[in-house]
């Protein structure tokens, strides 16, 4: 497992090794942990214009205060890293916080690494510094996913290779966009989690059910496995009446049943496993043709 994170870390970091200096070590001195690499300039916070590509739209105004608080004291430890773009001003690629919190503390001038880089390396740099640090709430890393993908024309697989997601992980944060607007800035405020998010995706197809199990998940703040419960009467209703029709209704195998509940919430449709001494079928029930192509791609089908 811990062979693993690390690497995933690595991973992560490969983007940036050549282009944010590294960090002074621990046993330096007070005096060389602020002073700038040799490759680092100081430059007027004025030329300095924000980034265009930040997946991150909400910064905690303590945690920026507390940083402001900081530099004022001791300096930037850690040059941001700009590109040079028209009338000798500079756009910034990565430090956006640094940035911030050095005007707040009412300094003149950053240390800074000015490299040439592409639109599509600062994209890229912008929201590997972001996941390095766990900053991006579900629904930025879910736009900075789409983004790449739509402005680069990344496939999925590309996008977790260089980001250090597995591909799954990137279709399932891109697949949020699907919620409605309520859903999504329920993510982003954090009245409820990235798990929840995929649980309710398998109502996708069903707006008056989604809508319905938003307001419950919100309102009654559910867990993610009662979520899941929530999910699947939704897809699976039965009315009294049908119940009572049913003169010998045929139990189905637990491990069936939390089959079928896995696949649902994989594939966004309803599923319906008809199983009789370990032979049957498995029907998949689809509301689009979005939800079809969905199908289709988690089966392989090209």
């Amino acid at each position: 497992m811990t062979t693993a994170i690390n690497d995933k870390r690595k991973a992560l970091g490969r983007g940036l090794e050549s282009l944010l200096p590294s960090r002074p070590p621990l046993q330096a001195t007070a005096a060389a942990a602020v002073s700038a690499p040799a490759d680092a300039n100081e430059i007027s916070l004025d030329l300095i214009d924000p980034n265009p590509y930040q997946t991150r739209q909400k910064i905690r105004e303590e945690s920026l205060a507390e940083l402001a608080e900081s530099i004022r004291a001791s300096g930037v430890v850690q040059p941001v890293v700009l590109r040079p773009v028209s009338n000798g001003r500079y756009q910034l690629v990565a430090g956006e916080r640094r940035w911030l919190a050095s005007k707040q503390a009412g300094k003149s001038t950053i240390p800074a690494v000015v490299k040439q880089i592409s639109h599509e390396q600062a994209l890229e740099i912008t929201i590997i510094e972001n996941l390095q640090r766990e900053d991006l709430n579900p629904m930025e890393q879910a736009r900075a996913f789409e983004r790449l993908s739509r402005e680069f024309g990344l496939t999925q697989e590309q996008i977790a290779q260089r980001t250090g997601k597995d591909r799954a992980s990137v279709a399932n944060f891109v697949r949020l966009l699907k919620l409605p607007q309520t859903a999504q800035e329920a993510l982003e405020n954090g009245d409820f989690s990235f798990g929840h998010g995929k649980v309710l995706l398998a109502l996708a197809g069903f707006p008056e059910h989604l809508d319905r199990a938003i307001r419950e998940v919100i309102g009654k703040h559910l867990s993610v496995r009662q979520t899941e419960d929530l999910v699947a009467k939704a897809l699976n209703p039965q009315t009294t009446e049908e119940k009572s029709a049913v003169v010998q209704p045929i139990a189905l195998d637990p491990n069936v049943r939390e089959a079928q509940r896995t696949l649902e919430r994989s594939l966004g449709v309803k599923v319906e496993i008809q199983d009789h001494k370990g032979r049957g079928k498995i029907i998949l029930k689809y509301g689009s043709l979005e939800d079809f192509d969905r199908i289709l791609e988690a089966l392989g089908s090209n």
